[in-house]
């Protein structure tokens, strides 16, 4: 009887583990660099800008070189010429 045995569980086939299946993962986003610059602010201060350079008039008519959209948050930041 145990000879039996052993031969019916030896010719019954091996249970073999499946890979487990991938989870569709989030699709990652590809980070390209946004291509900003680092400017001398006004202020004294480095200001690293990711915008244009424009020139904006002042309050009493004289022009002011400003960066835009800067990694501090400011959307403006007059320059030191």
């Amino acid at each position: 009887m145990k000879a039996l045995t052993l031969a019916l569980l030896l010719s019954l086939p091996v249970p073999r583990l499946a890979p487990p299946l991938r989870q569709p993962s989030t699709p990652q986003i590809a980070h390209k660099p946004k291509g900003g610059r680092w400017y001398f602010a006004a202020s004294g201060h480095a200001v690293y800008c990711y915008g244009p350079v424009m020139t904006v008039p002042q309050a009493n008519g004289d022009l002011q070189r400003v960066a835009t959209f800067c990694q501090d948050g400011s959307t403006i930041v007059p320059l030191k010429d």
